[in-house]
């Protein structure tokens, strides 16, 4: 039996001596405790040493994914075809089933073989001559890095440097091209500026003034090729009746320099926007897919790497560029903000302002996903972006419809009431106020009620006085008989309607009257006269200067002075 051992310095392959210690598994690491007994057991049979890093990496990468190296397909045709009757233990039962389907090799794969494995390894030292341990411990080392980095797809076709590095040239070239522009706008304008008004496109405007350099050869120059037939008549008609100064031909010459200038930067810029495209496509396919290409780059720019992004949780990537906002609204304790680069997205874009923050904020968390997978993941297809994008798509036409039909529900409960245009009401207020009285008498007990005679005023004569006399007694007689018939609020009322009535100017006044009539009176006259009240303001002056709690005083004296007016009515009556 041969054994075939991976290590990472190379492939070694051994033949098994004695077969029946395999048979006893639970004992044959005893056969290897020491490298004499280890070599009695297997013997080394041939050791194919790898080159460099480069031939170890593709060869751990093949075994992990199943397949056969081009090195160990030269060792196993040189060793193991020579004695085809043995059979092949391996580590890797997938591996096995490709050796014995392309080599025809009969492969074994058991646990008596795992541990025959592990025990070689135990002592491979020993078994593997001519391979110090230093070396054996480097190399390993430098195969894990390298393995560690093909599993993260750290390969030179997916740095995302090149990314940062174009997205930041962009955006520098698209500054350069607005100042360029502006100036060029404004210095030909002082010599033809009605071509900035017709001309609105920046790149046509600069391919138009190199052509035509003064504008007294527009008449004759052919723009077709620029501008539309219409906007060529525009520019002609305009040149003939242009309010521009004259310049000298040093002039157009360095004006012509900078418009060819902005042209080869403009073409320049259409070519590096073209290589960023393709390069995100080639690394971050997912997120191209859900944000766009220039979203997606000035997101992996802000974070530094693809991998640094892809550590970010979703709540950041949503606000990935307002760290200046973000901390103002923490600091001044006011709202947050919703979105940062991801605004710019076109999901984002078109959607409502209501919306914008439910759908970036929705958007943020499929894109930290699809970062993650581009990042870590081992396939290249952008079919997971399409599915998060269509699915947020469906989630926007879903809070749009959402939106109208709540509108459209308003409309219907805010419907015009058309019975709002009859001035006649359907039920007076005067009968409805006679239907509450009526109520509320049914609940009271009824009282009778008695009506008041109004006194006459003619002249009292003395006989008239004098039978008066002799009748109260009588009166009084009377009353004390029908006390337990009558109630005392009715005598009360008889005797307040029975005041002499007195005339005042021309009014009739009746003795509560005439009383309130008299105090207001003396009130008023003591106001008018009185020198009181200045005496007053003067005290308060002085108190409110002398002390800020003068209040209290002014208090107590306008209680005493309210006190002797009311006292002054009292004795008048």
């Amino acid at each position: 039996m041969l054994v075939l051992f991976e290590t990472a310095a190379g492939y070694a392959i051994f033949k098994v001596l004695d077969e029946s210690k395999l048979q006893q598994v639970d004992s044959l690491y005893k056969d290897f405790e020491t490298p004499e007994k280890a070599n009695k057991v297997v013997k080394l049979k041939h050791f194919e040493k790898f080159q460099d890093t480069t031939e170890a990496l593709a060869a751990a990468t093949a075994i992990v994914e199943g397949k056969i190296g081009k090195t160990l397909k030269k060792v196993l045709k040189k060793v193991v075809a020579k004695e085809a009757h043995e059979q092949l233990a391996i580590s890797d039962a997938k591996l096995g089933g490709v050796i014995k389907e392309k080599l025809d090799v009969s492969c074994i794969h058991s646990p008596a073989v795992a541990e025959l494995m592990r025990c070689i390894r135990s002592q491979m030292e020993g078994l593997i001559t001519g391979l110090p341990f230093r070396e054996i411990s480097a190399m390993s080392l430098g195969l894990a890095h390298s393995l560690s980095r093909y599993k993260l797809k750290f390969s030179p076709d997916k740095v995302d440097t090149m990314i940062v590095q174009a997205i930041s040239l962009l955006d520098d070239l698209d500054k350069e091209l607005n100042n360029y522009i502006m100036r060029c706008r404004e210095w030909y304008g002082w010599h033809f500026p009605e071509l900035g008004k017709v001309i609105t496109d920046n790149l046509a405007y600069c391919k138009t003034v190199r052509k035509i350099g003064d504008r007294t050869n527009v008449a004759g120059s052919d723009l077709s090729d620029i501008l539309p037939e219409e906007i060529e008549a525009e520019v002609k008609l305009a040149a003939e009746i242009s309010m521009g100064t004259e310049v000298s031909e040093q002039d157009i010459g360095n004006i012509s320099h900078l418009c060819d200038q902005v042209i080869e930067i403009t073409e320049y810029r259409a070519q590096l926007y073209d290589y960023l495209k393709n390069r995100m496509m080639a690394i971050a396919p997912n997120l191209t897919v859900m944000v766009g290409e220039l979203v997606g780059a000035r997101l992996i720019s802000h974070a530094g790497s693809l991998l640094n992004l892809a550590k970010h949780p979703a709540s950041t990537v949503q606000i990935l560029g307002a760290e200046k906002a973000l901390f103002r609204a923490l600091k001044t304790r006011k709202d947050t903000p919703k979105y940062g680069l991801i605004y710019h997205a076109s999901l984002v874009g078109q959607t409502t302002p209501k919306n914008k923050g439910k759908i970036s904020r929705m958007l943020a968390a499929k894109a930290a996903l699809a970062i993650r997978y581009d990042a870590l993941g081992e396939d290249t297809n952008a079919e997971m972006g399409a599915e998060n994008r269509a699915k947020l798509e469906a989630r926007l036409r879903q809070l749009e419809e959402k939106g109208v039909s709540a509108t459209q529900l308003l409309f219907e409960v805010r419907m015009y009431d058309p019975s709002g245009d009859s001035t006649i009401p359907s039920t007076s207020k005067k009968r409805k106020f006679e239907e509450v009285e009526e109520e509320e008498a049914a609940e009271e007990p009824v009282t009778p009620v008695v009506k008041a005679k109004k006194p006459k005023t003619e002249p009292v004569t003395e006989e008239e006085t004098s039978a008066a006399a002799e009748e109260t007694p009588k009166k009084k007689k009377k009353k004390k008989k029908d006390k337990k018939a009558e109630d005392a609020p009715e005598e009360l009322k008889e005797e307040e309607e029975e005041l002499v009535v007195t005339e005042v100017g021309g009014w009739k006044l009746k003795g509560k009257e005439k009383s309130v009539f008299l105090v207001f009176g003396c009130i008023v006259l003591d106001l008018h006269f009185s020198p009181l009240p200045s005496v007053i303001r003067k005290e308060e002056k002085e108190e409110e200067k002398e002390d800020k709690g003068g209040r209290r005083r002014r208090l107590k004296i306008y209680s005493v002075y309210t006190i002797y007016i009311f006292v002054l009515g009292f004795m008048l009556f």
